[in-house]
């Protein structure tokens, strides 16, 4: 889905993020599992993962990550006119877990409701806020990637509770001031011919959890890995070529890109196809895993605290998650 030029520039003017204290190593999955260190590093890159507390929700983390976003923008809560969550994994059905976040960190002037595409689920909100802003609708938007994925693993499968973890990141959008920044072109798709491809099929009105299949782990994730993993370069890069086309810019000119957190060898293989070079393409997945809607969130506030880019240069953002769903985010910071 492309989009036509915007009426207003929009920028990203903070950005935040927030993690559990509690680290989970490869070593300790192994002795859950049959697994190593070893045999999960080669497969994924992954190196430990963050697990939140019993008491720590969806919400809890969203709010942290978005105190910290509102600060380096330099806005207070009641600034604020809207707030998007990205999550499949909300405190409740319902209410949104975004009306519990605005609830927290006192942003009771925002609309607030939630989205689910998943590892997507973040650059939808980008491009759904930005046209919001763009069309004039509000001045400004927090959206939130935030995910608490502990709750749907199923720990005793190893092909796939090596994978995930937990966590929270946002930014702040807003309409940019000349010679600022801004989101120059998005992207974003989706093929419900591969849902089941990766799905967490119990806990709807599909299939409601009851005591008879409760012990059955319909209510976790399910991946087929080599499926997904297929699908999705192909189709990270076609909508990474779309947003970096569409803005006009050249491989080389990229400064920094930012992929979905999920697995090393899907990260090696879009820097690939994209002829950007590996030093410029951020990885924090060896400390996290992969923490779906939050990964790319998370990632790029750590990128702009970290200085892996500067204001003026280009950067892109694309991932890719269950639905099936893929997005793309091409800027100028």
């Amino acid at each position: 889905m492309s989009e036509k030029t915007s009426v207003i520039d929009v920028c990203i003017a903070g950005t935040g993020s927030y993690v559990p204290e509690k680290i989970l190593t490869n070593e300790e999955l192994a002795a859950r599992v049959d697994t190593s260190d070893e045999w999960i590093v080669t497969r994924t890159g992954i190196k430990e993962r963050r697990i939140a507390a019993d008491d720590e929700f969806t919400s809890h983390m969203a709010s942290k990550a978005a105190r910290r976003a509102l600060e380096q923008a330099g806005l207070e809560p009641l600034d604020i006119e809207l707030i998007i969550v990205a999550t499949i994994t909300p405190d409740t059905p319902t209410p949104a877990t975004a009306c519990h976040v605005q609830q927290q960190i006192g942003a009771f002037n925002a609309v607030a409701f939630d989205i689910s595409a998943a590892c997507s689920g973040f650059l939808y909100a980008m491009k759904i806020s930005k046209r919001l802003i763009s069309d004039g609708a509000f001045k400004n938007a927090l959206i939130i990637g935030a995910e608490k994925l502990s709750t749907v693993t199923n720990w005793e499968d190893r092909s796939t509770c090596v994978l995930f973890g937990d966590g929270a990141g946002a930014a702040i959008l807003r309409r940019a001031e000349p010679g600022e920044g801004s989101i120059v072109a998005t992207e974003m798709g989706t093929d419900g011919n591969l849902t089941h491809l990766l799905e967490i099929p119990g806990g709807g009105s599909a299939c409601p959890i009851t005591s008879e299949n409760v012990n059955q782990h319909t209510h976790t994730l399910n991946m087929q890995g080599k499926e997904v993993f297929k699908i999705a370069v192909n189709r990270m890069k076609e909508a990474a070529e779309k947003v970096i086309a569409r803005a006009g810019w050249k491989a080389e000119e990229i400064a920094c890109v930012i992929p979905h957190q999920a697995n090393r060898r899907i990260i090696d293989a879009i820097a690939d196809r994209l002829a950007v070079p590996n030093e410029r393409v951020f990885i924090n997945l060896h400390k996290y895993g992969n923490t779906s809607a939050a990964s790319i969130a998370i990632a790029m506030d750590e990128a702009n605290r970290t200085g892996a880019f500067k204001r003026g240069e280009y950067i892109v953002l694309v991932a890719f998650g269950a639905g099936l769903t893929w997005a793309a985010a091409a800027i100028r910071w």
